[in-house]
């Protein structure tokens, strides 16, 4: 660290995640951080904020703003919101975070005006900076915004003293633009193991008696999609591939809400007992719906950069298939052992994969044991320890000149 003082870490982020919330808490309470998160779109509301994948107003019912300190920076956009580029544009954010007089800066992302022109000015002021993100090389873009994007990232990433990547594909992604080994630290992207893996017992109980209530026979095996019924998470494509598969003594449930859920609904009408759907369940309820399931299934198309369900999924022991564009695939995977992956849009693909998971002798209770043994060094100390370990690798001479561009900086604002 930087002295016997503890380090200064601001954090910015877009706003209050469910995802995040427990890695702040944990941070906060490391004797050598002192930490503070800067919120750059205040979501709040008496009746929650608009979810576009989703399609309805959401109110999360975790604490997500308790154990840490953070405050919000005023978000002047028209639209604001995360969905878009210009949907965060904060101006008194690199002000506000550098009158915290922090000792490091951590993005996360850079998907947003506010957040990309923000590490721009806090790197011209020679303020250390660590980048989190989670971009894979799976879905490659072409034409002039890529390529402008490719350009601009190139500079930027220079200009960052270390880099938390998520996983392998996220590492390979940092590695395209040239960053250097030295400067790549892994924080892997966790949930709250604890919350999801505690009371097994009775929230297996519960989940089979849950099961009875919506009508699925006790002896059938259960594919579980759990998320937003969006095009790019292809919920179609498996509804199709579980029709065509036509597998004994096997039913699909569908748990969330969005823009697919009447036409999923229009598509399951025939065969309405073999697939059955469940509105969208809040955070305090997910331990649960991951254990209506036999098989989680994500079938993404592109732009799953990770998918934390996963995590989820197997923290509750169950075993999990996913198309080849799902970024955790690689590292939480072990074919046959926790789950296998198939080759995205595929749907002949799919179905032989559905018909080969489905099979008497395959002992997917086994595979969830595995998936929840496997699931366990992912947690939050690990991605806690990352972040202390990429702030530990900044030259002391990087972290000795920020004091006084903090102050040059803050007087030229005032």
């Amino acid at each position: 660290m930087i002295s016997s003082k503890p380090a200064r870490l601001a954090i910015i982020v877009s706003h209050p995640i469910q995802y995040h919330a427990p890695l702040w808490v944990v941070l906060n309470e490391h004797p050598e951080l002192a930490i503070r998160v800067f919120y750059t779109w205040d979501n709040r509301d008496i009746t929650g904020f608009h979810d576009h994948g989703f399609q309805k107003q959401i109110r999360w019912d975790v604490p997500l703003l308790e154990g840490y300190p953070w405050e919000f920076v005023p978000n002047v956009a028209r639209h604001p919101g995360t969905h878009h580029f210009r949907g965060l544009i904060n101006p008194d954010l690199v002000q506000r975070v550098l009158a915290w007089q922090p000792d490091v800066v951590m993005v996360n992302g850079y998907m947003h005006q506010s957040h990309l022109l923000a590490m721009w000015s806090l790197a011209a002021c020679k303020m250390p900076l660590l980048f989190r993100g989670d971009s894979h090389l799976l879905s490659p873009r072409v034409g002039i915004k890529k390529l402008l994007r490719a350009w601009v990232l190139r500079i930027l990433f220079r200009r960052c003293q270390g880099f938390l990547y998520c996983g392998t594909l996220n590492r390979d992604y940092f590695r395209s633009f040239g960053v250097p080994p030295e400067r790549l630290h892994f924080c892997p992207h966790v949930v709250d193991n604890t919350r999801f893996a505690a009371d097994s017992i009775v929230r297996n109980q519960e989940a089979s008696a849950w099961r009875l209530s919506l009508g699925i026979p006790p002896d059938c095996r259960v594919l579980l999609f759990a998320g937003k019924l969006q095009e790019k998470k292809q919920p179609m494509l498996l509804l199709d591939a579980f029709l065509a598969a036509d597998i004994a003594n096997t039913v699909l449930l569908f748990v969330g809400d969005g823009e697919l859920r009447d036409a999923l609904s229009i598509r399951a009408q025939s065969v309405r007992n073999r697939v059955y759907f469940l509105p969208f369940q809040n955070q305090s309820g997910m331990p649960l719906v991951y254990r209506l399931g036999d098989l989680f299934v994500l079938p993404s198309s592109h732009d799953e950069t990770w998918g934390l369900g996963v995590n989820e999924a197997m923290c509750c022991g169950v075993p999990v298939l996913l198309s080849d564009q799902v970024g955790c695939g690689p590292d939480l995977v072990e074919p046959d052992v926790t789950g296998w992956i198939f080759p995205a849009r595929n749907k002949t693909a799919l179905v032989e994969r559905l018909r080969l998971a489905m099979q008497p002798q395959v002992d997917l209770k086994k595979m969830g044991a595995a998936a929840q043994q496997k699931i366990q060094s992912w947690n939050l100390l690990q991605a806690r320890d990352g972040i202390i370990q990429a702030i530990q690798a900044i030259p002391i001479h990087a972290l000795s000149q920020r004091l006084s561009n903090n102050l040059l900086i803050s007087k030229k604002n005032e």
